[in-house]
This record gives C-alpha cells, structure tokens and sequence, in this order.
C-alpha cells in the first residue's frame, strides 16, 4: 500500500475514535468529570489500537482470543463491592509455653501465682565479655521429648520452643485436625522478632575460617534462620494446611500475631489458628547491642532475682528473656459444636504506630491502641478490670504506659482504678515471645479469677488512678482485660479479652 494511502487511512480511524468518545464520553460510568482517569486512558489507547488494526486489515486468525467461556469485559466496568466479610466471634480454647520459669505452662503459671522469678545470673563465659550478667534464660530444656530427634538438628532454638508450646496448646485444645478440611481450615501464626540469630553468627565465624569458611557453612543455616520457619515445622508436624503467616514488630511480636490470626477466623479464612511468639534471644551478640543502647539493666548483677522491677522507682533496664508462647484460637461455633472448653474470648486486637522515636514511646499509639481494641469489641474503659502490661522495667517506658492507662481510665479520679500488673517481673522480657506469653497469662487469669503480681515493685512510679497487685498473687473476679505489647519502631498491640461467652 502507498505510503499516502496509509497515512490516509490512519487519519480516517483516528476521526472515527473521536467521533465515538465525543458521542459516549457523557455515557461513561466515570459521569461527567472532565478529568480522564487511568481506566479510561487504558480504554482510549486500546480503541485506536483496535482501530489501526482493523484499517490494516489483521486476518482474524492473527489476533489474540480470550479463552472459551471467557466473558470480556470494558476496563471502565464495575465490578460491585466484594461480598460482605462475616463477623464471627473467636475464643481460646488451649494454651502452651516454655518460659524461663518451666518448659510447659502449667509449671510456668503456678511459679508466677507464687512470686517466684525465671531471672538468672548467666554461668556461660560466652557472656563473660557484656556488661549484663544477668538474663531470664530457659534452662535444662529437651526438645527431643517432642520433636524427633532426626528432625532436632533442622531447628534453631527459637523454632524448638514453638514446637513444644505448640503441642502443649493443641493437646490441650484436644484438636487433632484430620480430615481435610479441618486440617486446610486450620492455620498457623507464629511469630518472632529476632529468629535465629545465633545461627547467623555462628555460620558467619565459620565462613570467616580462610582454609574451611564455604564448606563449614551448613545447609540448614537458612531454614534454622527464617522466622517464618516455626510456622512452617509446626504446620509440617500437624498436618495444618490453612494460613501460615508470621509476624515481626519487635516486642509486639507475640500479640500481633495473635491478632493476625484473630481477624483471619473473624473474617472466615480460618476456623482454628495456632497463634503466638517465639524468641531464643540470650545471646551475646543480641545482649551486646541491647547493652551498648544502655537497654538492659547491669545495677542488679549481683541481685538477679530484683533485677526486673516493673514499675518500681529503682527500676534501671530490662532483662533479656526467651522461650515461646502459643494459643489455640477458635471461632466460638466451632468450638461450642465440639464441646471445647474456653478460657476466654478475644474481642479486639488494635494496632497503632507512635511514628515518633526508635525506641522511646509517645503514650499517644499506646492509648489509641488500647481505644481501638475496645472500641472493635464493644467495651467501655469503666468495664476494665486488669490489665496485663507491657511494664518492661525501663525507667521511661513503664512512667509512660501507667500514665497513658490512667489516662484512658480518665484520669486520676477514676472509679475503676483497675488492676495493672507486669509479669516480666518474673519471665523477663521476652522479646517476639512477650506478647503471646502474657495474653496466656490474661487468659488464664480470666478463667480462674485471679491477677498475677508484679514482682520487686516496692515503691510504684505512678499510684494514683490505677491499683497495683506486688509480690503475690490476689483473688478477683476478671470479666474484661487488655494485654499490652509495645516494640521498636513505635509498633503497639493491644488485645482485647473478656470471659468466655454464656
């Protein structure tokens, strides 16, 4: 064809678009903003396409089909809202944890409700370098009563404690998904902040080895590494085939993990979750960096047991701690159908960001996300009874959350003045694992009407507005209860929980 004539013809189709997006424009479901959008861009460009190709004279056999059964549609048509996610109540039905108490709950729980604390002076001389000699390690445990031990050897410490806390929550809930769809409705949220980070450092001192690094490096390094990899042997155990996620915020770890799997059952993408934290995290390299941020407390070396002091004038830094906390979650039909029992239902989880300071709290995230769990369940701050806190023992951030909590409560001169302890006072601060830890706890002191106690807390930082429970346990009625859980960054976690459901 003539060059003239092309050009010709090209001149006609590009009339042609005109006239027709003159003539529909008004038409559009985009009304009549002059502005063009995306979509509509979209659509323009593909008409003169089309228009060019059908003035060129494309055999038909030459252009692309959309499949058999496919119906096309415009780029500009709408496709509606999504369907209505269902809202659905969620309970928890088994709970297990290796803490620096014991390596199973039971043990964990009654060492708490008797004062007695899991923080340690360190005997290893890998410590010997660090300036904190303290730390509230788990000790003397045996992950082979649980894991095979072929399988032993894949596992950083870190997914070890999942595993058992894992176990110990499913034989409790007694669920044993074996039907396909149990085990594809079942999931899986388990997070940690920090992972394997030994495995880090001991494969990098052996890639440093001039004669052997490359071949020292061993192959489960990265899967021993991977946070998401306690999810993944758990689900691998269990044969648990629905979501897998794994959550890291720090310190807020545990609880949002929980929180995550919360709203996966809420909004109907699960039936049953495996849900909490995990940290193996007394080790040099992590205790050195939290050192030189002057986070950890050196003034107790000689004392361990006072070294966590929660809300106590003398505080001065936190403990390292680790182990794991895993909880059984459940949508309450589910669980009502198979006779389960319940200690509690979760109710809201709120998540704020302070967007404020690496390390230092605002109050403000804190306060929203314990107004945002709330208000998710239906609850006014006056129905308060405890509030498990994230009271970490450093002299900035615990002054902070008991004033935001007395500030949610309305000041000073509340009524309520509701019970707010800090069981790091005898785990230390768990990292990843805090979160999960002390929503167990929660959930344990609502089934059986009773507030754990701060331990070491002599002299409080705040006393007005709110009531502390020091030294031992105390008997009291719980129907609602917030469990606290704050990390670097500015992240904030709140979980709502009430008492179990008539």
């Amino acid at each position: 064809m003539a060059r003239g004539h092309r050009t010709l013809l090209v001149a006609l189709g590009a009339c042609l678009v005109v006239l027709n997006l003159i003539s529909n424009g008004s038409q559009s479901s985009y009304g009549s903003q002059p502005v063009l959008g995306q979509a509509q861009l979209r659509t323009r460009a593909n008409t003169v396409s089309s228009g060019y190709a059908a003035m060129h004279a494309i055999p038909a056999s030459n252009a692309k089909k959309a499949p058999r059964g496919t119906m096309c549609r415009s780029s500009v048509e709408d496709f509606g809202p999504p369907p209505a996610a269902p809202q659905r109540r969620v309970v928890i039905t088994g709970l297990g944890a290796v803490t620096p108490l014991a390596d199973n709950l039971k043990d964990s729980w009654e060492k708490i409700l008797a004062g007695e604390t899991g923080v340690k002076r360190l005997e290893d001389v890998k410590f010997d370098v660090l300036p904190t000699k303290v730390a509230a390690y788990v000790k003397d445990f045996d992950g082979s009563k649980v894991i095979p031990k072929k399988d032993l050897k894949q596992m950083a410490p870190f997914i070890q404690y999942s595993m058992v806390a894992a176990k110990e929550a499913l034989d409790d809930a007694d669920w044993h998904p074996e039907s396909e769809e149990d085990r594809q409705a079942t999931g899986v949220s388990i997070g940690s902040g920090i992972g394997g980070i030994e495995e880090i450092t001991d494969n990098h001192s052996e890639f440093l080895d001039p004669a052997r690094g490359y071949r020292k490096i061993s192959p489960r390094f990265i899967p021993k590494m991977l946070i998401n990899l306690a999810n993944g042997f758990v689900s691998m155990a269990h044969g648990l085939e629905g979501p897998n996620i794994a959550s890291v915020t720090a310190c807020a770890t545990g609880s949002h993990s929980i929180g995550d799997a919360f709203r996966l059952i809420k909004f109907g993408e699960a039936d049953v979750m495996v849900a909490g934290g995990s940290e193996a995290s007394v080790e040099p390299l992590s205790m050195a960096g939290f050192n030189r941020m002057n986070a950890l407390v050196t003034a107790f070396n000689d004392d361990p047991e006072k070294a966590s002091r929660p809300f106590d004038a003398k505080r001065a830094g936190f403990v390292m701690g680790e182990g794991a906390g895993v909880m059984i979650l459940e949508e309450l039909e589910h669980a009502k159908a198979r006779g389960a029992k319940i200690y509690a239902e979760i109710r809201g989880c709120g998540s704020t960001g302070d967007a404020f300071h690496v390390s230092a709290p605002s109050g403000v995230g804190a306060l929203r996300a314990m107004q945002a769990a709330l208000a998710q369940g239906g609850i006014k701050a006056e129905d308060i009874d405890y509030i498990n806190a994230h009271g970490t023992s450093t002299p900035v951030g615990d002054a902070k959350e008991a004033e935001t909590i007395v500030k949610l409560m309305g000041g000073p001169e509340n009524e309520k003045k509701p019970y707010v302890t800090s069981t790091k006072g005898a785990t230390g601060h768990m990292l990843g694992a805090a979160g999960a830890v002390e929503a167990i706890f929660t959930a344990l002191a609502i089934k059986e009407g009773v507030i754990p106690p701060t331990l070491n807390l002599e002299e409080p930082c705040v006393t007005e507005g709110i009531t502390h429970v020091a030294g031992k346990a105390e008997k009291k009625e719980i129907k609602c209860a917030l469990s606290n859980s704050f990390g670097f960054g500015g992240t904030n976690a709140c979980l709502l929980l009430t008492a179990p459901p008539a």
